[in-house]
């Protein structure tokens, strides 16, 4: 009886449903990551206010375990002593900068709320001298002079709060326990944030060795596996101390160029505003982009402004720019996240979106690096493997 051979697929058939395998592959991968991603995001929603204290106590620990390190080995005190003294140290630190900068920040704040009504006026009078169109659209839409609706509606607004605060012990009474339940929570919130010493006080303080333990938990894994997770988990970490770090130091000198710059040129309430938007620039660009909306319009509209002082503050801020991205940062921080300026402003849009506000676009460049991290670890070690199987496959 003859032998009856099966048909064999082709060569385009076989890459065909190599092609469609692959796909499948991908869309699964792509869904599992969504997935993963949603609960990731809803998770951190739920628990962010237990989450965050840990995660803060985490990288101040992180930050200040050398300085304990160096303080245990240099001197006779224990541990727990240098923790101590070094709780103490922060203290007087805040202490002496609060009495020496809280008198000039209190005047300035003072001194821009009396100049906000000069401001208001000079803004009128730039829309009625520069831009009569304007000035004349919003008379007509508003029904009355723009400067007399924004006073109708500064009024209105004072006389609600006014009748309010006389109502409010009416309904207090009646919402005792709405009122109950708020202050509550405010409770709830002060102490998760209150408990951050107490967290850091004890990460410090432990002798426990986390990499040794995670290569423990992750003992049923093969240990090609286990290498890798705890290399990427060491890289994170790495990453997140060296961006905190570095990102602190050069919000603090950027908030120093920039006071001191915005009070040489003349713009009142610089130094107050130099500061904050130093401390702003902890995220990348964050105080840089907010300080160009916030300053070039005072620069303008204050009572001794004009053209002249927006280009002085811009070249303030130039200045503050190239010495953060060519001084600053190369000496402080490298190129530890291995990103450019346009990868780093895309990452805080799209993690302070996808992890709901402030925690994303602070976390934004440590998770960004990782997810590259992990990219080239998986290119290297494990898509070359796929690539060879299917290369065998083919033949």
């Amino acid at each position: 009886m003859p032998e009856i051979n099966s048909p064999s697929l082709s060569p385009s058939q076989k890459r065909i449903i190599a092609a469609g395998a692959t796909a499948l592959a991908l869309i699964l991968l792509i869904a599992t990551a969504c997935s993963l991603f949603v609960v990731l995001q809803m998770f951190i929603l739920t628990f962010k206010d237990v989450l965050l204290p840990l995660a803060i106590a985490a990288i101040l620990a992180t930050l200040l375990r050398p300085i304990i390190t160096l303080c245990e080995k240099h001197t006779r005190l224990s541990k727990t002593q240098g923790i101590i003294l070094l709780y103490l140290l922060v203290l007087l630190a805040i202490a002496t900068i609060t009495m020496l900068l809280l008198p000039i920040l209190l005047r300035q704040v003072t001194e821009f709320i009396e100049a906000v009504p000069s401001i208001r006026d000079n803004f009128y009078q730039f829309l009625q001298e520069k831009t009569p169109a304007a000035w004349q659209w919003l008379h007509a839409k508003l029904g009355q002079a723009p400067d007399a609706y924004v006073q109708n509606i500064v009024a209105t607004h004072s006389e609600t709060i006014t009748s309010g605060l006389q109502a409010l012990p009416e309904k207090i009474s009646t919402i005792g326990g709405s009122v109950g339940g708020f202050i509550g929570s405010m409770f709830a919130k002060i102490a998760a944030y209150a408990i951050i010493p107490i967290y850091l006080f004890f990460i410090l303080n432990g002798n426990r060795n986390v990499w040794n333990d995670l290569q423990t938990q992750l003992s049923f894994l093969p240990d090609e596996r286990r290498h890798d997770i705890v290399f990427l988990c060491r890289q994170f970490s790495d990453i997140l101390v060296a961006f905190f770090r570095g990102q602190i130091i050069i919000g603090l000198l950027l908030g120093g160029v920039l006071a001191v710059g915005f009070a040489l040129v003349g713009l009142k309430f610089g130094i107050v505003l130099g500061l904050v938007l130093g401390l702003l620039n902890i995220i990348p660009y964050l105080g840089t982009m907010l300080g160009i909306l916030s300053v070039l319009p005072l620069a303008y509209f204050q009572d001794d402004g004009g053209t002249s002082l927006i280009g002085l503050c811009a070249v303030v801020f130039i200045i503050g720019q190239l010495l953060t991205d060519y001084v600053f940062t190369p000496r402080i921080m490298g190129d530890k996240t291995g990103m450019g300026p346009m990868l780093i402003i895309f990452s805080i849009f799209f993690w302070g979106v996808a992890l709901g506000g402030i925690m994303g676009m602070v976390l934004a460049i440590p998770l960004t690096a990782f997810l590259l991290i992990f990219w080239r670890l998986a290119r290297e070690r494990y898509l070359p493997a796929l690539t060879s199987n299917h290369s065998a496959a083919e033949d």
